[in-house]
Order: structure tokens, then C-alpha cells, then sequence
């Protein structure tokens, strides 16, 4: 019996290379394209800017915890936030904003209303999902700020 082969050419090899990086060009374009389109936020604006209040924060940073104060917010089922303070002297003033990690949503701005024995709750309501809260506490001329996540 006869065997009936196609003889292997060049045209064969060239078309194993082209489908092959082909393949790799296409998935590499749809990986960056799925990155590109699932990152919606900054970690900052202005790394430069930030650069220069680096050593402000820092210091900030060691006022709150030399204050010793301490604040552990929760999300409530009715969408407001709670917030568990220690340490913190009576007639202090709170407030805090709410930013979505990757910047899907604006941010929201919160007062609270002290209930007693450490417990404040949202005046305001936020929208379910995760999110990052940054909490100033103010009693005098004392200033603390922190940061929790509610989800």
C-alpha cells in the first residue's frame, strides 16, 4: 500500500508560527483590556503632592495614637454606621467620609450623633458595598483620625 504524505513545508511552519503567536497576541490584548476596564480608581491623584505630605501624615499618624483614643465602625442593616469609640471625652464631635476602594462610587460625607457610652451612629445612610471610612474625632483642641471598612 501506498502511503500518501504531504511533504512538511515551509508554508506549513509559517502558519504553526503565525496561528501560535496569534494565540498569545490575542490573549495578552484581552488580559490588558480586562485590566484596564476593572481598575476604576487612584491611589492618588498627585504622587508628588502626596510625597509632600507624607511626613505631615506621619506625624498626624503619632498625635491620634498618643491620643489612645480608638473608633471600630460597623454597618448597621438600615445602611447607617456605627461607630465604637474608646477613650473618647464627652462632647467630642465626629465625622467621617466614606470613599469605594476602587472609586465605582463618590465619596460620601457623614456627622454623627453620640448615643452614650461610646456608641455614635450615622446621621446619614450609605449605599451597600465595601467601603473606606475616614474618621475624624475632635474634643477641644485635641484631633484624632483613623480609618476602618464597613461592608
Amino acid at each position: 500500500m501506498p502511503s500518501h504524505t504531504k511533504a512538511f513545508t515551509g508554508k506549513h511552519m509559517a502558519a504553526i508560527f503565525v496561528a501560535g503567536f496569534g494565540i498569545v497576541i490575542a490573549v495578552n490584548l484581552g488580559m490588558a483590556t480586562m485590566a484596564v476596564e476593572s481598575f476604576h480608581g487612584t491611589v492618588v491623584d498627585n504622587s508628588y503632592v502626596a510625597s509632600q505630605n507624607y511626613n505631615g501624615w506621619l506625624k498626624q499618624a503619632a498625635a491620634s495614637k498618643a491620643l489612645g483614643w480608638q473608633a471600630v465602625p460597623h454597618l448597621r442593616a438600615d445602611g447607617h454606621v456605627v461607630i465604637e469609640a474608646l477613650g473618647v471625652p464627652a462632647g467630642a464631635r465626629m465625622t467621617a467620609t466614606a470613599e469605594h476602594p476602587l472609586g465605582l462610587r463618590d465619596d460620601a460625607a457623614f456627622t454623627f450623633t453620640d448615643e452614650g457610652r461610646g456608641r455614635w451612629v450615622s446621621n446619614e445612610t450609605v449605599a451597600p458595598g465595601r467601603w473606606q471610612l475616614r474618621i475624624a474625632i475632635r474634643a477641644g483642641d485635641q484631633a484624632w483620625a483613623g480609618e476602618g471598612e464597613i461592608r
